[in-house]
């Protein structure tokens, strides 16, 4: 039996003798679309790598405290959003650097990265979006890449919806504008 459900891979998890089985259900279900968000917020694959296996580590070690007042997807991915800030936010004191030059990094990797997939317009928008503040690349990747309704991403985030909808208009309109330079 293949889980389908959050609570088929919930009682999985909850039995001792499955636990492990359950686990790794929720790895299959999740797994490509977290490392796709800490991907788009990291762009560095080793970073997204790790944040993206920190995250399941937590979801691990908390799924006692899962309240079943949303779903193990929007759990998760509040999760992965966490660990996505504060490892941006970690590197950015470890290494003693502004985020401008953590973006010029990312930026660098865009370029030369085999990992990166694409075309140039991709790449182009790739950077225009990494230039946006982390909360509304957050935002916008959420809205755009991943077809997240706004009441979900207000769940995973704890912004309300009109905040996020304005959140995301600004960085259409940001990425737009920097589309028209390049």
């Amino acid at each position: 039996m293949v889980p389908k459900s959050d609570d088929e891979i919930l009682a999985l998890i909850k039995n001792p003798k499955t636990r492990d089985k359950g686990f790794q259900h929720l790895m299959e279900a999740f797994q490509k679309r977290v490392y796709g968000l800490t991907r788009k917020m990291l762009v560095i694959h080793e970073d997204a790598d790790d944040v993206a296996q920190n995250t399941f580590i937590k979801a691990f070690k908390n799924i006692d405290k899962f309240s079943g007042k949303s779903t193990l997807f929007t759990w998760i991915y509040r999760i992965a959003v966490n660990e996505s800030l504060n490892f941006l936010e970690k590197k950015k004191k470890r290494f003693f650097f502004p985020i401008e030059d953590h973006h010029e990094v990312m930026e660098n990797y865009l370029e030369s990265s085999p990992l990166i997939d694409g075309d140039e317009i991709q790449r182009i928008l790739q950077k225009a979006i990494l230039a946006l503040p982390e909360k509304q690349r957050l935002i916008f990747n959420l809205r755009y890449y991943e077809d997240v309704s706004y009441e979900e991403i207000s769940k995973i985030t704890d912004t309300s919806v009109g905040a996020l909808k304005a959140s995301y208009h600004h960085a259409a309109k940001k990425i737009e504008q920097h589309l028209k330079v390049e």
